[in-house]
C-alpha cells in the first residue's frame, strides 16, 4: 500500500512539473505574438507609424499564409520622460517577442532597458548618433528600424521657392530633440552652399512656441520646421498665426503639412511604418536578428500641398512644385 502510495505520489509530482513546463511555452510557438509598442507623444506623424507598422506586419503574415495572432501591448508616454522611463521598463517585463519604439525618446528608453528583446525603432532620424546602433549597415545591438530622415536641402530649396523678398529663412525646433538638431546642422549646411540667409531660434515647450513664432513674425520671408515632436504637437497653433501672417511654412512631415502648413516634400509616416512592420515579420517568423538587420529609410517622397493654406496666404496650388 505504502509503495503504491508513493508511485502515485511521484507520479502526481511529475504531472505536477510537465504541467509547469508547459505553461512556459512562448508565444511564438503557440502560433501568437506580443509586440510592445511605445510611443514618446501622440502626433499625426507618430500615429500614422504605428498605424502602418501593423498595417505592414498584418500583410506579411497574410501574404505567407500564416494564421500568426498578434497581441499589442501599446503605451504612450505623452512627452514625459519619467512616463518612459517606467512603460519601458512594464513593456520588457512583460517578455513581449518584439519591441517597438516610436520616436527617438522612446527608443532610447527601450535600449536602456534590455539589450536582449529584439527591438525595432520608427520614426528616429538618425540610429547611430542616438546610440541605438553602432553602424546603419550592420546594427550590432538588438536594435534596428526606419530612419526618418527626410531630404532638408529639397524641403528648404521648397520653402525658397515659395518666398519673396530678402528677408531670410525662418527655422523653428525643439533643441533638446537629438533628431531636431541634426536637421538643423543640414539645414545651416544646405544654406552655407547655396548661399541662403538663415534666422534660426529654438522653443522647448508648447508654452513656448506662439511667443517665438511671434518673435520671427515681419523678420522671415517663410518658416520651415523639421521633423520635430514638439513642432508636430503644436502645428495647429503654428499653422493659425502662420496663415494670419501671411507666413508660407514647410514642413519636415506631410502629417505636420496637413495640421497648419503650407507643404511639404518628404516622407509618407504610414509607409515608413509599413516598412518596419515588414522588418517585423522577418524578426518574429523569419528569425533574423536586428543585430544583422541594416536600418532603413523611406522608399518614397511626396510633394504635399495644403490646398487650403497656400490660398489663405496668397499663394496659388498650382505654382508649387516638386523642388
Amino acid at each position: 500500500m505504502k509503495k503504491l502510495l508513493a508511485s502515485s505520489l511521484a507520479l502526481l509530482g511529475l504531472g505536477l512539473v510537465l504541467a509547469g513546463c508547459s505553461t512556459k511555452t512562448s508565444s511564438a510557438k503557440s502560433g501568437n505574438l506580443n509586440v510592445g509598442i511605445l510611443q514618446v507623444v501622440q502626433h499625426g506623424s507618430l500615429d500614422e507609424a504605428r498605424q502602418g507598422f501593423k498595417a505592414g506586419l498584418k500583410a506579411e503574415l497574410k501574404a505567407h499564409g500564416k494564421s500568426t495572432k498578434v497581441t499589442y501591448h501599446y503605451l504612450n508616454a505623452q512627452g514625459d520622460q519619467a512616463n518612459l522611463n517606467t512603460m519601458s521598463q512594464q513593456l520588457v517585463q512583460q517578455k513581449n517577442d518584439l519591441l517597438l519604439g516610436i520616436a527617438t525618446p522612446a527608443a532610447q528608453a527601450l535600449a536602456k532597458k534590455t539589450t536582449t528583446t529584439p527591438t525595432l525603432v520608427t520614426a528616429v532620424t538618425d540610429l547611430k548618433a542616438a546610440g541605438l546602433v553602432k553602424a546603419n549597415a550592420k546594427p550590432q545591438t538588438n536594435v534596428s528600424g526606419t530612419s526618418d530622415l527626410t531630404p532638408v536641402g529639397l524641403q528648404l530649396k521648397l520653402l525658397k521657392s515659395l518666398t519673396t523678398g530678402n528677408k531670410p529663412l525662418g527655422i523653428m525646433y525643439n533643441s533638446s530633440e537629438e533628431n531636431s538638431v541634426l536637421q538643423v546642422k543640414l539645414a545651416k549646411a544646405y544654406a552655407k552652399k547655396h548661399h541662403l540667409n538663415l534666422k534660426v531660434v529654438s522653443a522647448t515647450s508648447t508654452n513656448d512656441v506662439a511667443s517665438v513664432l511671434a518673435g520671427l513674425t515681419g523678420k522671415v520671408s517663410g518658416l520651415y520646421l523639421p521633423t520635430d515632436n514638439l513642432m508636430a504637437s503644436a502645428m495647429k497653433t503654428i499653422g493659425a498665426k502662420a496663415k494670419a501672417a501671411k507666413l508660407p511654412v514647410v514642413t519636415g512631415s506631410i502629417e505636420m503639412a496637413e495640421d497648419g502648413g503650407t507643404a511639404t516634400y518628404g516622407i509618407n509616416y504610414y509607409d515608413l511604418g509599413k516598412q518596419t512592420g515588414k522588418m517585423a515579420y522577418n524578426v518574429l517568423e523569419n528569425k533574423q536578428k536586428p543585430q544583422t538587420m541594416a536600418v532603413q529609410t523611406s522608399k518614397k517622397l511626396h510633394l504635399y500641398i495644403n490646398q487650403a493654406n497656400t490660398k489663405a496666404i496668397g499663394l496659388k496650388p498650382s505654382q508649387i512644385t516638386k523642388p
